[in-house]
């Protein structure tokens, strides 16, 4: 399927999840990345703007460029956009579980415990007004559990759930240039397509170097293993590092049960 298919996949089956479950209005955390960038076009087309409610959910770690390009992009889709700090109840936490984490809350708990602050305000608005959260996920993410239980793995469901990386990349341009060709502002921030990747939970964090792996890399063996049924064998005759691949596929094995506890997605066969 081409990018565009995919993209409108996506938007048909969130507008469809969402009629059928009765939501009108959805609510997504807009962290000015790729990710919650495109799934928040993609619930413009599928609510209409007024409709999408963006909430801007700042920690200790947020740049000041995210922030920013998670407004700009609120401001040209024309949706209603709220900022909800997490700095107070993420310090809260840490002087709670400081004694029971040996001395300090640090290091993957810290992380963790940031992400599921955001997701507790989320479904607090979520609750709150009826709106129905948007996951932003995205299969190369959820294959490898580079996610957070009960913190960005919530959510009814799951638009990009069957979206690999480097796709949401590659929808996320052809949408802006669908929007250009039709005299519109692209939606989407140029910075969201050429900075790094961060989920922005620790100093100078980037998701490549979390992941041990580039992206490009990592969706090329999930496609050729998950997709295709390619074996080791076979993948690593690509020209990929043996010890690369079983360490890829390993982990999708050792996190089955993380994406037992994500929302549904489409289920569009995009790669065949």
């Amino acid at each position: 399927m081409q990018p565009q298919e995919k993209y409108r996949a996506c938007v048909r089956a969130l507008k469809n999840y969402a009629d059928e479950a009765g939501f009108v209005d959805a609510v997504i955390g807009l962290s000015g990345g790729i990710d919650s960038a495109v799934v928040a076009v993609m619930a413009a087309d599928a609510f209409g703007a007024g409709h999408v409610h963006g909430v801007l959910l700042p920690g200790p770690y947020s740049s000041e460029h995210s922030v920013e390009d998670a407004q700009e992009l609120a401001d040209n889709l024309g949706v209603s956009a709220c900022t909800v700090s997490i700095l107070e109840p993420f310090e809260a936490f840490e002087r709670v579980l400081a004694k029971a984490c040996g001395g300090e809350l640090s290091g993957l708990a810290a992380e963790n415990t940031q992400a599921r602050c955001r997701m507790v305000c989320l479904m607090a608005l979520s609750n709150a007004y009826g709106w129905m959260l948007v996951n932003t996920g995205n299969k190369s993410e959820a294959m490898m559990g580079y996610s957070t239980l009960y913190g960005d793995t919530a959510g009814a469901f799951a638009p990009m759930g069957g979206l690999y990386k480097t796709d949401v990349y590659a929808v996320g341009r052809w949408r802006n240039a669908q929007a250009a060709d039709a005299g519109e502002t692209p939606p989407i921030p140029e910075n969201v397509f050429t900075k790094p990747p961060s989920a922005e939970l620790a100093p100078d964090q980037q998701d490549e170097k979390s992941l041990g792996i580039s992206y490009d890399d990592l969706d090329a063996i999930l496609i050729a293993a998950i997709e295709h049924g390619r074996s080791v064998d076979e993948i690593a005759g690509e020209g990929f590092d043996r010890d690369m691949v079983e360490g890829v596929l390993a982990k999708t094995r050792r996190f089955a049960f993380k994406r037992a506890m994500e929302p549904p997605c489409p289920q569009a066969a995009f790669y065949r």
